[in-house]
């Protein structure tokens, strides 16, 4: 009798056990299932990175409440933050939580709108932020960049920051680009710098900073007289769409 009470005993231990993984899922799960955070959360899903106060009209929540939201989704390791001047940008925690996403939309069958930016037309394309390129252009430079592998991510440094292949240093070289220079500046050498305007990264420190100068330097974009924008010209979507696979 004792060892019948002993083995039912075990038998109801190891149905209520829970492992780490269930209790992983519950969290996820929970902090995706809350309607302000899933909004918060397919807002993202197109890639562009958000502001809290933008996040909140999205959720439909005051800013305090956003906050709280978007402090749960961080900690279950569904977002990422990143700093860009006095203002803290949103954006989704990497591929495998689009997926995971996008199956559950096939699921639900929802739709999502598209995000639009608010900049003007001209600044949007290209534009000069600080020393560096902007931009719809810059961005698609950075990709271009990353797809060539001449730049990769610095193993053990900042997330953002970004290390020159030796086949981009080539490259680069082979374009005029003094290298060397841009490794000595006492600054960050590259990095993904978030755009304003297109809300993904375009690539900033002393690597864009002498991108850019190569591109006007060679007439691939000129400088406008009274503004930062920047005008592409035919030679430099040529030369650009040659050399980078860029379709400008």
């Amino acid at each position: 009798m004792p060892v019948a009470k002993q083995g039912h005993f075990a038998y109801r231990q190891t149905m209520h056990a829970v492992t780490s993984e269930e209790m992983a899922v519950s969290r996820i799960a929970a902090a995706i299932g809350e309607p302000a955070r899933a909004r918060i959360l397919y807002c993202l899903l197109d890639g562009h990175a958000r502001t809290g106060t933008e996040l909140a009209i999205v959720a439909e929540v005051t800013p305090s409440t956003a906050s709280v939201h978007l402090n749960r989704l961080k900690e279950e390791h569904l977002i990422e933050v990143q700093a860009q001047g006095r203002h803290r940008y949103f954006s989704l925690g990497g591929p495998k939580v689009a997926r995971a996403l996008e199956d559950l939309s096939v699921l639900a069958g929802g739709t999502r709108t598209a995000f639009v930016p608010g900049a003007p037309a001209r600044l949007r394309a290209a534009r000069s932020c600080y020393d560096h390129m902007a931009g719809a252009v810059a961005v698609q430079l950075h990709n271009r960049f990353l797809a060539l592998r001449w730049i990769g991510a610095e193993r053990g440094g900042r997330r953002d920051a970004y290390n020159l292949t030796p086949a981009g240093a080539q490259a680069l070289a082979a374009l005029g680009m003094d290298v060397d220079a841009a490794r000595s500046m006492r600054r960050r050498f590259a990095y993904g710098c978030l755009d304003w305007s297109e809300r993904r990264p375009h690539l900033g420190g002393a690597l864009g900073a002498a991108l850019l100068s190569l591109t006007l330097k060679k007439r691939w974009v000129d400088r406008d007289l009274d503004s930062r924008a920047l005008t592409v010209t035919a030679l430099g979507r040529r030369e650009m769409r040659a050399r980078f696979g860029a379709e400008l």
